[in-house]
């Protein structure tokens, strides 16, 4: 087993126009949440599509659970779980039904997918919804739903772009104790987001991106988080 659940090294993807992300380094060790940070624009999420595959690099090599990720085969995408930008739900079918159908596409045995999603539902505390088409759902409640289907499974591997949008402060706390819970247990976490005194509570390791680079790394027990990271990209904006 080898120590990091994802790698990335010297990973460019380009756009016309001269946009994109350019020589990323970047990597996510078993057992550890690193949180990706940058302003709009900064390329967070066209770096976590090359991750899960929706975008191909122009160059550079991804690695994902030990494997190049053009020759990750399913069994390897089953151990992972991934949310970016809007949750993968099906707005006819209610939430229990929604995540049975998650399992399934990950390939979890059937005897095992009912207490499972039960489970899930339980830890993010979405039981009242179980029943409830995921339509009628406030957009806070999807995300909710988007995000266990992302965890259930318990992935070696999992990748959540702006996880927080639309929750509320006790669903913040709930998804925050879930993550942690998984890094304890062994899995690899990447969570982009802009809200720094958010990450810094669960963070091992905080990378910056702008301008479609990595600039620098921020100390998740810094005193002046906030100011550290503006001077970061304060810089970088500077030197382009």
């Amino acid at each position: 087993m080898t120590e990091h659940a994802l790698a990335l090294t010297d990973v460019s993807r380009t756009y016309r126009g001269g946009a994109g992300v350019q020589q990323i380094d970047l990597s996510v060790r078993r057992g550890e949440i690193h949180a990706l940070v940058g302003l709009n624009g900064a390329g967070k999420s066209t770096l976590m599509k090359l991750m899960v595959g929706m975008l191909r690099p122009t160059s550079g090599r991804i690695e994902v659970l030990g494997r190049r990720i053009a020759d990750a085969e399913p069994p390897t995408w089953s151990r992972v779980g991934a949310l970016l930008e809007h949750p993968l739900i099906y707005g006819e079918l209610d939430g229990r039904t929604n995540l049975h159908l998650a399992a399934r596409l990950r390939g979890v045995p059937i005897t095992q997918r009912g207490p499972m999603v039960e489970a899930i539902l339980a830890e993010l505390d979405l039981g009242r919804y179980a029943a409830v088409r995921a339509r009628r759902l406030s957009l806070g409640n999807r995300q909710r739903l988007g995000l266990a289907g992302a965890l259930q499974h318990h992935p070696d591997l999992i990748i959540l772009d702006e996880p927080t949008n639309a929750l509320d402060p006790s669903a913040v706390i709930r998804l925050r104790e879930a993550l942690l819970r998984r890094a304890a247990a062994g899995a690899g976490i990447l969570v982009s987001s802009h809200h720094l005194d958010e990450v810094a509570r669960i963070a091992t390791r905080i990378s910056v991106i702008a301008e479609g680079r990595m600039v620098g790394t921020l100390d998740p027990d810094g005193i002046d988080i906030e100011r550290a990271f503006f001077a970061l990209v304060h810089d970088a904006m500077a030197r382009t």
